[in-house]
């Protein structure tokens, strides 16, 4: 997706000052173009000053068979005038370009909301794929939604027709007329998208202008059905927020900006070593582009090569990085040991996804935080820091490279698919506002005549020597070493005194990082709702929708996995009552049961998609004994509570 930078002043007051919201959905064929759609949908959105979040949904396939119901690539966008912490929970617009889109996404497709079909696509051949015995548009399946079903095919290519495309290359143009369609739909602004489509196909004019006339095709439709059907545009005014320069940001983009500004902090050059892997391989493609910020990347032949060549570019004397996801992190494992073994600094970005093995590789899931913790042979801990959201990625980095060249140790930075392919809109913070943490590289020995390489400060940290320093030539590698010597010693009382001095180094962070604060809520009460990672958003709105109604809930959530805050313990001994949705089969829930005690209940999903705003709201009225549903009573922002009646876009 473009990413666009804004400088903002106090907004303008809004001639309707109601806060409301819209959930749209685009889906269709994988090769319907419906993430490129969506992402320029999202660029029009945020130049046009709403808060929002998306959510890209793809097919595992590289390229399913067209037009079948797993093949199916869908882009979710949350856009509003209030705070937009969650894609949405069900879309009050569905765009579906073929029968299986419609079948896999309207399900999900709030009452009364609107459908939009492409009819040029209903065919029977595309409803045998979607196993459709008759058309759903045709058979009163979809009563309780309402339809506009219009030929977009035939309406694209004689939109096209001047430019003298090919069949294949002009229906390539649907998606576009479609984001016309959206944008008129939603007052949005075409020239952005008509700068990018130029600059695309610069070298092709030609393309250039076939699909801008499709987007403006589409726009003129939107006010021609306005004019003669019940098709009406609809108006959303901008987010109340503080002057800045704001831009859009994917997690996989602020993760890569959130580490070139560790390195930048650490007065450090970065060498990055990747692999290529769904959904982590975009971190690298964002590196590439940032090399005159002293960041060299380096494509590996595998998983462990990529790992090793950045604890070489560490013992270099340079932030070594290397990311993955579940299955390559499995791969790394050794690798980490001799990392911790050697204590030389490493940051390693996992991107979750859902496992075991290939598992869902395009789906989002949290199952790796055992692997994190405990994940490796040997007692080897290692801080585990993990991001809530695509713009909060830049500040968790950051904190992963703190800990790794203060400590003298790999740190594992988790984020998940959601977060990596997610966008919201971030505030580019001051780089004033960040304290330094500049690495001391040893240039004397130590120890009067002696060098003692692995002499450790009142942290835990042994000092950090560059190879090739004259006079502090030291051994370095994988096998047990003794006190600060570090020469070759495995003996009983040396392995025990060096695994203690590991373990207290790990465990001495949590006096080194912030106590563990309530999001929203009290202190203490009935019940403490505790995530970490993308669970944020969801988490965050049913706990503000429940307490509007009453109850006594509270939002805890966790950025530091391993070591845990050193408050966190006696937090939660102030709640009756403990809940932990996590996208997983309750591991954070074992965590936290382990450390301190409490009786944490689990909430549970692994379907591959985030959860639900309904789903937690619902566990929060079990785990307190009160009626579900119910009113929330008061005035309340719209991405809150209040979900937009579409009858503001089609009455």
């Amino acid at each position: 997706m473009a990413t666009q930078i804004a400088e903002t002043a106090a907004p303008e007051p809004v001639t309707n000052p109601e806060s409301e919201n819209v959930v749209v959905r685009f889906a269709g064929d994988s090769g319907d173009g419906m993430q490129l759609t969506g992402g320029q949908f999202t660029l029009s959105t945020a130049l046009a000053g709403s808060d929002l979040a998306t959510f890209p949904d793809f097919p595992a396939e590289i390229r399913a068979p067209q037009g079948t119901l797993f093949g199916v690539s869908a882009f979710q966008i949350n856009f509003g005038s209030s705070q937009i912490d969650t894609a949405g929970d069900a879309p009050d617009v569905l765009v579906a370009m073929n029968p299986a889109a419609l079948k896999t996404n309207v399900g999900a497709l709030k009452p009364g909301g609107l459908v939009i079909a492409d009819t040029g696509e209903f065919g029977k051949r595309n409803l045998d794929k979607a196993k459709y015995a008759v058309s759903p548009l045709d058979d009163g399946s979809l009563a309780k939604w309402q339809v506009m079903a219009f030929d977009i095919s035939a309406l694209t290519l004689e939109a096209v027709k001047p430019f003298g495309l090919g069949n294949k290359e002009a229906l390539r143009c649907k998606n576009m007329w479609t984001l016309g369609l959206a944008l008129w739909m939603f007052d949005r602004d075409r020239a952005p998208i008509v700068d990018w489509l130029n600059d695309k196909f610069r070298k092709m004019p030609v393309l250039a202008q076939a699909n801008i006339a499709a987007l403006n095709a589409g726009h003129a439709y939107g006010e021609t059905a306005e004019l003669s059907g019940p098709l009406r545009q609809r108006q959303i005014g901008p987010v109340e927020s503080a002057p800045g320069l704001y831009r859009t940001v994917t997690g996989a983009e602020s993760v890569s900006l959130g580490l070139v500004a560790g390195a930048q902090l650490a007065g450090l050059p970065m060498f990055f070593g990747g692999y290529p892997i769904t959904p982590a391989s975009a971190i690298l493609h964002h590196l590439v582009r940032l090399k005159e910020f002293g960041i060299t990347t380096f494509q590996a032949e595998d998983e462990i090569a990529a790992i090793c060549s950045a604890i070489g570019a560490s013992y270099a004397g340079q932030l070594g990085v290397t990311s993955s996801s579940g299955p390559g992190i499995a791969l790394k494992g050794e690798a980490m040991g001799l990392a911790i073994m050697t204590e030389l600094p490493l940051v390693i970005v996992n991107s979750q996804r859902g496992g075991p093995s290939t598992g869902l590789p395009t789906k989002t899931e949290q199952s790796d935080l055992y692997q994190a913790v405990y994940g490796r042979n040997g007692d080897a801990p290692l801080p585990v820091v993990s991001a809530r959201s695509p713009a909060d990625a830049f500040d968790a980095a950051i904190e992963a490279v703190r800990l790794a060249v203060t400590y003298m140790t790999p740190v594992i930075l988790l984020t998940d698919g959601y977060i990596a392919n997610a966008a919201e809109p971030w505030k580019v913070p001051d780089p004033s506002t960040y304290t330094p943490f500049p690495v001391s590289f040893l240039k004397e020995k130590n120890a009067g005549d002696e060098l003692l390489p692995y002499k450790r400060d009142a942290s835990g940290a042994r000092p950090w020597i560059k190879p090739g320093t004259p006079g502090l030539m030291h051994r370095i590698g994988g096998i047990e070493k003794a006190i600060d010597t570090g020469h070759i010693d495995y003996s009983p009382a040396t392995h025990q005194a060096q695994t203690d001095a590991r373990r207290a180094k790990i465990d001495g962070i949590a006096q080194d990082i912030p106590a563990q604060d309530v999001c929203l809520g009290d202190t203490s009460g009935k019940l403490a709702v505790v995530g970490w990672g993308s669970t944020y958003g969801p988490i965050h709105q049913a706990v503000l929708r429940m307490r509007r109604r009453g109850l006594d809930v509270s939002h805890i959530h966790v950025r530091h996995i391993w070591p845990l805050p050193a408050n966190l313990g006696d937090l939660l001994r102030g709640y009756a009552r403990i809940l932990v949705p996590e996208m997983n089969t309750g591991q954070f829930k074992t965590v936290l049961r382990d450390q301190y005690l409490v009786d944490a209940q689990p909430l549970t999903k692994t379907s591959g998609q985030p959860f639900t705003i309904a789903e937690i709201e619902d566990a929060i009225c079990d785990a307190l004994g009160t009626p579900r549903g119910g009113d929330f009573g008061g005035e309340v922002d719209a991405d809150t509570t209040q979900l937009p009646s579409i009858e503001a876009v089609n009455p």
